[in-house]
């Protein structure tokens, strides 16, 4: 039996985002009976699934809860450690051979090499998903971004295999770490492929689609967080150029949010009748229904690895108009159509001449590609493969 203990996820059941459906969907998949999967959970995730208990069974996966108080940045970091030292603690107390601590992104280089050495000497390895490029990121300041980029290499140069859901990323570590000689494996994120259970006649879809005035296949989509590296200024003062008569629908949350009103001051897309910022779908089978009839989604991230929300898109909507950077001509290849930050109203008009049969094409196209490399169950194999792999 191979343990593998997940930790930097906010724990399943799955209630957010990235990291925590990936490890949903990891352990709801599982079919190496050999594997037994163990994640630290945040006991705000849990409590959400009304879950009280320290430690929970969910998907044949012993989970356990670590509480952290809020203390802003540091939370995040102050998580992965004590659900570190909880991990190994357990590992031990389990006898476990050969261990495996697999941590989800970079944020605890600082004080990694004190574990990493624990586990080596329990004959386990630290495995390390390196994520997107944190540092990048506007959101934080100079000060945290520089401990996020310090932290990165720490954990590159003491990790025993890095697992890189993107080959942008997987390059990225292999040339800007070149001294470390890093061990590097690519395996993508994963997607659902199945269609929306919800049809035009659905209640749910009806009241939705009403309330927001809005009709199926006249409108542009975006799905995601409202920060500025994912180009949200630029999708919206270029979709203000186009001539297009369809709406932009954002499904975002920008309650309280600073950079929404810099922006609205900034545009006034609040005077473009056309631009419709309809909160958050947390109705997953709604939310597929409104990807589905899209006449476009535009995905506009710049920092990253595989989008999540990107594969969804290519998995259900017709025509995909993406950002034109590596991380997205890898995912996308030929079943996009590409954009720069300069030329995206062009895009947008153009995309509106193309007959029928071409938005068919682009539709077979972005599903065939998804389906092929992106499947939760080829991405599962990919993991049990290595993870019970001869990999001592």
């Amino acid at each position: 039996m191979r343990s593998v203990y997940i930790i930097g996820s906010k724990g399943i059941p799955a209630k957010y985002g990235g990291f925590e459906t990936f490890v949903e969907k990891l352990t709801e998949n599982r079919k190496n009976k050999g594997i037994k999967y163990y994640v630290a959970c945040t006991r705000e995730n849990s409590s959400k699934s009304n879950i009280a208990t320290s430690v929970f069974e969910h998907n044949e996966a012993t989970c356990f809860n670590i509480d952290v108080p809020n203390i802003g940045p540091a939370k995040a970091i102050v998580y992965d450690i004590t659900a570190l030292k909880q991990a190994i603690r357990m590992s031990k107390e389990n006898g476990d051979i050969n261990p495996i601590f697999y941590i989800l992104a970079c944020r605890i280089g600082p004080f990694i090499s004190k574990y990493r050495r624990e586990i080596h000497q329990m004959g386990g390895q630290l495995f390390v998903n390196p994520d997107g490029h944190e540092w990048l990121r506007e959101k934080w300041s100079p000060l945290v971004r520089r401990y996020w980029k310090i932290s990165e290499s720490l954990m590159v140069k003491h990790a025993d295999l890095l697992i890189c859901d993107s080959k942008n990323i997987e390059n990225y570590i292999q040339t800007a770490y070149s001294k470390y000689s890093p061990q590097t494996t690519y395996i993508a994120y994963g997607t659902d492929l199945e269609k929306s259970r919800l049809t035009a006649a659905s209640k749910i879809v009806r009241d939705w689609f009403n309330e927001k005035k809005i009709i199926e296949n006249g409108y542009y989509l975006v799905v995601g967080r409202f920060v500025p590296e994912n180009n949200y200024e630029t999708m919206i003062r270029e979709f203000m150029k186009s001539n297009s008569k369809k709406d932009f629908v954002l499904v975002t949350n920008v309650e309280q949010n600073s950079f929404y009103e810099k922006l609205k001051k900034e545009t006034g897309f609040d005077q473009d009748k056309r631009i419709k910022f309809v909160g958050t779908v947390y109705d997953q089978e709604l939310l597929k229904y409104i990807r589905e009839n899209a006449f476009a989604y535009f995905h506009g991230h710049e920092v990253g690895g595989t989008n999540p929300s990107l594969l969804e898109a290519m998995a259900s909507t017709k025509l995909n108009l993406l950002l034109d950077v590596g991380f997205n001509r890898e995912v996308g290849e030929n079943g996009a159509i590409y954009w720069k930050k300069d030329n995206l109203s062009q895009i947008i008009d153009e995309s509106e001449n193309l007959s029928h049969n071409q938005i068919d094409e682009m539709d077979k196209l972005s599903t065939k590609r998804v389906s092929e490399d992106f499947s939760w169950e080829f991405i599962v194999d990919e993991y049990e493969r290595l993870f019970k792999g001869n990999i001592k």
